[in-house]
Order: C-alpha cells, then structure tokens, then sequence
C-alpha cells in the first residue's frame, strides 16, 4: 500500500540513508550540531538554560505534517511559558520550509513561530536516528526529542509516518518531566498537573519503618503516593 506522506526525492540520497543510525541515549548529552532554519543558522547550544523539543518531519507541503505543524503552533505559548523552546526538522530545503510556513498562514490562517532546519544533507537526521529505512529511506519519521537545560536527553518519541503526533500528549510529558526535576519524584501512568506522585521506594528496611510513618498515601509499603 502506497505511503499517503511519501513524496519523490533524489534517488542519490538513498545510499547515505542507508547507512546505520544512531541513536541518542536517555540521560545522555544530546548531539551537538549548526544547522540552517528559517530562523537563521541556529546551534543546539543557543538553547542551553531552556527546554527544547526537537521534532522531525517526514516532508513539507504534505497533509498530516501540516496539520502537526499548526497543532505545534497552537501549543508553543504554552510551552514558552514552561521556558520550552520547538525546533522542527526535515530534509527540505530552506525555500521550501520558507514557501510552506507562507502556505499555512495563507490557507489556514496560522503563523508558525518557531525555526525548522533544512537538513538537506541529512547530519542532524542521522545523529539522531530519525531515518527509519524501513518506512523511508529519504523521509525523517515523525521523531520527538526532549532535551533538558543542561543539553541532556530526557526523553525520546518516535511515530510512523501516517500518524500524526498528540502534541497534548508532549505538553503532559514536559510536566511530569518538570515536576520530576523539581519534586524528586515519578508520575503514574496517565498523570497530570494537580494529580499525586508516586514517591520512590524505599531501598533498606529501614527506609521502609520511615515512610510508612511519613503520612504518605501508602497502599503497600513499595507503593505510596502524595500531592506537590
């Protein structure tokens, strides 16, 4: 069955694409790289004190990248305020991400307020195992990278080419992440802002006599929650 996101590209891309891609590591500094954006030349490290979410795309002027890029949009006040930047990322060309932000304010009535790379060479696609060949050998999958302050990868997303990312679902992400950090805590499955957190488990029997005299929500003595 055809790709309904496929669009033609040169076919001497594909033996760059086919080399093995790396992959960036939780935890780990994320890659360094200079790119070329609608936004000038920009490197990773101009980001250092902020948040950023780096996200590819497969290719420009195609219906469910443009329908991520106005969700994206709709979602980056939001993001601002929680001190997170968005960077987009494809192997198109700078005219052709210029022509396309032109083409979504024209037709749909949004502006596109954040930068996206032309990596037209592919570097920044392959230093952070975005190419899945298996789906495309000439298109980035629809990849997701949080990147904390301190330049360090804290969590990565990858969606196939036919499903459209939940950016709800990021901004969910960036809020445990935070509250994380802040707290010294973990988030439950399907947690949000207001909800309780677990509290990490006790390692010694003796850390177990402490929390369950601590007023936490405890259900058993590994498995306790409270409110931040």
């Amino acid at each position: 069955m055809p790709n309904p996101e496929a669009t033609s590209q040169d076919p001497s891309h594909t033996a760059a694409s086919a080399q093995p891609a790396s992959l960036p590591r939780l935890g780990m500094p994320a890659p360094l790289f200079e790119a070329v954006t609608t936004h000038g030349k920009i490197r990773l490290d101009d980001f250092h004190g902020n948040w950023l979410v780096l996200f590819s795309h497969p290719a420009d002027f195609t219906p469910v990248c443009t329908t991520e890029f106005i969700a994206f949009a709709a979602i980056a006040p939001e993001l601002r305020q929680r001190n997170v930047e968005l960077l987009g990322l494809s192997i198109d060309s700078p005219t052709s991400h210029i022509a396309w932000v032109r083409n979504i304010k024209e037709k749909f009535g949004i502006d596109i307020p954040f930068p996206i790379i032309a990596d037209l060479n592919k570097e920044i696609a392959t230093l952070y195992g975005m190419i899945m060949p298996g789906e495309s050998k000439t298109e980035t999958s629809r990849c997701v990278f949080v990147i904390d302050p301190n330049g360090i990868v804290r969590a990565m997303i990858y969606y196939p080419l036919t499903t459209g990312r939940n950016t709800a679902e990021i901004i969910r992400l960036i809020d445990a992440l935070q509250t994380t950090d802040k707290h010294h805590v973990a988030t439950p499955a399907n947690w949000k802002p207001g909800e309780k957190v677990i509290v990490p488990p006790p390692a010694t029997m003796e850390e177990v006599d402490a929390r369950l005299k601590a007023g936490f929500e405890c259900t058993d003595w590994y498995f306790c929650k409270k409110a931040v």
